[in-house]
């Protein structure tokens, strides 16, 4: 990293550390310099790291983006207003961040079950910070990433949610990441803890106004308890002129089961880090993934599960589907450990390449150190069949239209595996709208 883009991060974390929130907690304090001190050293990846070795950042080390700071808003520009509206699920507790800082106002959280915590971290780090240290400190002994410790340095919001044991929301949690202004760099960081027994599905959502230039840096923890359920749906929406870097860890004990997914629509470029740990007996995880892009735009999607324990099953499913001169990263690692007999653990990626200049680097991996395992992965990188072309237009469908059907049912199976029926809705919808006009009303 050049020294003005370090001076630019020093001068910036001297410009709002005294405006962050639990900034006048010792222990928060120390590890946000500690975290600073790792980004100086380590700087931002570069193509010579290896799971960096196909994605640059340079175009990112170059932009001067400042920090956003917290921001109280109290009422909406009418487009913004209007845009909340246009994003808002049907029938979820909706929290609404905009530029990075919670917005109460703006959100519509109702009548929220007993045993449900739903809060800002912000104001959970003024009100009650001890029982956010352990949750927030587990990470900083080793960065993945400068991107990490950067959130860990400039953390202003997030969500905080914490479901008691045995408690089963019957609505999903709607966490909307809107940015509405340029140039700004937001940095959020959201908890997730499912107690023994529970059950919780959250939506977390990133978007942004058209148009604007601006950095999205996010990490997402979350912590399922001995028989939890958790579901955590991703969907990237951000402007075609945006940079989108994520992190989702989860921690799965005894039990446990959790399902995550990630929809990649938005963005310049987009980088997606995901870690399961399958740290106790009977734990499952599936991850799905579907990333769509066209023009020159960006995806980078990297999946680690570790099977850590005996009898635990994973399943992933990833699809792309390329048009323009975009290109695409999957990385997809399984690690099966020593110690972890009886896994079972299968993945699949599979892309559609829409045009010749389209390019996708796939690398599915399996390393085993376990004899007693049942594991597998898998994939491709092809075209539409023309066959299948032939064959619908053979009925009556042009050319265009054909191609729109087929693609729409490639990416439709990563769609139909949601559980909750608004995010489908919402995701049909959206594909939907990439399609050719003949096709957009598909029953």
């Amino acid at each position: 990293m050049s020294a003005s883009g370090l001076e630019h991060y020093l001068a910036e974390f001297a410009r709002v550390e005294a405006a962050l929130p639990g900034r006048r907690l010792g222990w928060l304090a120390h590890a946000r310099r500690q975290a600073l001190d790792h980004f100086a050293q380590a700087g931002f990846p570069t193509l010579r790291h290896e799971d960096w070795k196909y994605t640059s950042v340079a175009a990112l080390e170059r932009s001067r983006f400042a920090v956003a700071l917290p921001q109280a808003g109290d009422s909406p520009d009418p487009a913004v207003a209007a845009q909340i509206e246009a994003l808002a699920l049907a029938g979820a507790q909706l929290m609404v961040f905009v530029n990075g800082t919670h917005q109460p106002q703006w959100s519509r959280i109702g009548t929220l079950p007993a045993g449900i915590e739903l809060a800002s971290l912000a104001a959970t780090l003024e009100r009650a910070p001890d029982c956010l240290e352990a949750l927030l400190l587990c990470r900083t002994s080793d960065y993945p990433s400068g991107f990490a410790a950067l959130n860990m340095a400039f953390m202003t919001d997030g969500a905080y949610i914490r479901v008691a044991a045995g408690t089963v929301p019957e609505q999903p949690i709607h966490l909307l990441f809107l940015a509405t202004a340029a140039e700004l760099a937001t940095h959020a960081r959201n908890l997730v803890v499912a107690q023994a027994g529970s059950q919780v599905c959250i939506v977390e959502h990133h978007a942004g106004l058209d148009g604007l230039a601006y950095c999205t840096n996010t990490i997402t923890d979350i912590v399922a308890e001995r028989d939890a359920q958790v579901e955590h749906h991703k969907l990237q929406q951000e402007s075609l002129k945006a940079f989108h870097i994520a992190g989702v860890n989860l921690d799965q004990r005894q039990g446990s089961r959790c399902a995550s997914s990630s929809f990649a629509l938005g963005g310049a470029l987009a980088r997606v880090d995901i870690n399961v740990g399958l740290n106790a007996e009977h734990t499952e995880c599936s991850l799905d993934g579907l990333y769509m892009t066209a023009g020159r735009q960006h995806v980078d999607h990297h999946t680690r599960v570790d099977h850590a324990s005996p009898h635990s099953k994973s399943r992933e499913l990833y699809k792309g589907v390329l048009a323009g001169a975009s290109r695409a990263v999957f990385n997809g690692k399984v690690v099966v450990h020593a110690d972890a007999q009886h896994s079972d653990a299968h993945q699949s990626n599979r892309n559609l390449l829409l045009s010749d200049q389209a390019e996708v680097d796939t690398k599915p991996q399996l390393e085993i150190y376990a004899d007693d395992v049942k594991c597998g992965h898998g994939a491709t990188v092809g075209q539409l069949d023309a066959e299948q072309i032939y064959y619908l237009r053979s009925r009556g469908m042009d050319d265009a239209a054909a191609r729109a059907l087929l693609t729409f049912a490639f990416a439709e199976e990563v769609v139909r595996r949601l559980g909750p029926a608004p995010l489908r809705t919402r995701l049909e919808t959206l594909l939907r709208g990439k399609l050719p006009e003949p096709v957009k009303e598909l029953p």
